[in-house]
């Protein structure tokens, strides 16, 4: 071995030793940064400890959520769909959906939207306890984007009380539980924010009187029961508005007043047969009814009359002309209704709401201003179309 050798190993040699000494030495102080830890017996007496001091800390109104939401969630369900649609090759692919559905009867059925259960195939439900049942359509409502859908199973089902959203306040408080992005049983609470709104949807559909919440609405939340503090369902969860189609502190139920008579029709006949007038309208305002040079400057405008319908068969009038004035063009040469069965109307929705509480058959009285003279017509209500 030359010199050359010789060197090169005793540092080597020296070098390895350092890194040993260098090793026994942190060895040494990670030992004794273990030895001085808690044992895993401390841990878990720390922990349960901890544990135990949590509920004390809980308010009232927080137990009070809390007991409700353990009574509500057995009865809601997460809807699982398949439709078939085409891919951008126009081929016809499987398309799964999401959403959230409620116990309303023993028996199986199961309240929740249209657009949930729109076109599907195929339709699972998930209950609480993890098991999974396929479902039927029992019946679809697109006016009220509500459906009825039904499980059979021989284990006793939780249902979820349905409340009055007719004396609702805004303030009050609610809960929403749904199956947001297919996270099942989330739940999330908040005020109502408003009454009676108003909303056209992406399909094109007016839906009224709908209660306004801040309570977090997103895709998967729609079917599912909107509660009050007492645990009943005062609405179904609905429609968000949003730009990017997550929840931005406006969120759109059904009032439960609304779907329960909806339910009950799709339960007995599978579908909802409302009375028809057969014509559309606008809300005169008397700014319309200054430039029109009407002799009334409330009620409903009539702007077309059905071919066919209960109102062409009474002889009723549509608008033939427009009127430009500014900015406004203004249908004209229509009748214009100003009281149903003697009861004064001052707009379209009020009309609309009117002819739904009654039964198809019926025939109501029509006060109405025709070229400047007022008359009154008889008409029959009949079923409307589809």
């Amino acid at each position: 071995m030359n010199r050359g050798s010789s060197l090169l190993s005793l540092i080597v040699m020296v070098a390895a030793l350092g890194v040993g000494l260098g090793l026994m030495g942190g060895y040494d102080q990670v030992r004794e940064w273990f030895e001085s830890r808690p044992s895993v017996a401390d841990l878990h007496f720390v922990q349960h400890r901890a544990t135990d001091a949590r509920p004390a800390s809980l308010t009232s109104d927080e137990q009070h959520t809390i007991k409700l939401i353990a009574r509500a969630q057995p009865a809601v369900v997460n809807i699982t769909t398949v439709t078939l649609a085409y891919n951008y090759f126009m081929e016809i692919v499987p398309r799964r959906g999401q959403g959230t559905g409620f116990i309303i009867d023993p028996r199986g059925y199961i309240l929740t939207n249209n657009h949930v259960v729109a076109g599907a195939r195929r339709i699972q439900v998930r209950l609480a306890d993890g098991r999974r049942l396929w479902a039927r359509l029992v019946g679809r409502d697109t006016r009220t984007d509500l459906a009825v859908i039904r499980v059979r199973t021989s284990r006793r089902l939780a249902v979820l009380p349905l409340g009055d959203s007719k004396h609702l306040r805004v303030g009050q408080k609610v809960v929403a539980i749904g199956n947001p992005f297919g996270l099942g049983h989330t739940v999330t609470t908040g005020i109502i924010s408003a009454l009676n709104r108003n909303l056209r949807t992406r399909r094109g559909m007016i839906m009224r009187g709908l209660i306004q919440t801040d309570a977090a609405i997103n895709p998967g939340n729609s079917g599912g029961p909107l509660l009050d503090s007492a645990g009943r369902v005062i609405g179904i969860n609905t429609v968000i508005f949003s730009p990017s189609g997550a929840s931005h502190g406006i969120g759109f139920a059904i009032p439960v007043s609304r779907a329960r008579e909806v339910a009950k029709a799709l339960i007995a006949q599978g579908r909802v047969v409302r009375p028809w007038l057969g014509l559309e309208g606008m809300t005169l305002r008397p700014e319309y009814a200054n430039v029109l040079e009407l002799l009334v400057n409330q009620g409903v405008l009539l702007v077309r009359v059905f071919k066919g319908g209960p109102a062409a068969a009474a002889g009723l009038k549509g608008s033939d002309s427009v009127i430009e004035a500014g900015n406004l063009r203004l249908p004209a040469g229509g009748d214009v209704i100003v009281a149903v069965d003697g009861r004064p109307i001052q707009s379209m929705n009020q009309l609309m709401r009117l002819i739904s509480r009654m039964k198809v058959g019926r025939v109501v009285t029509l006060d109405l201003y025709r070229a400047g003279r007022k008359i009154k017509v008889k008409v029959k209500l009949t079923a409307r179309p589809g």
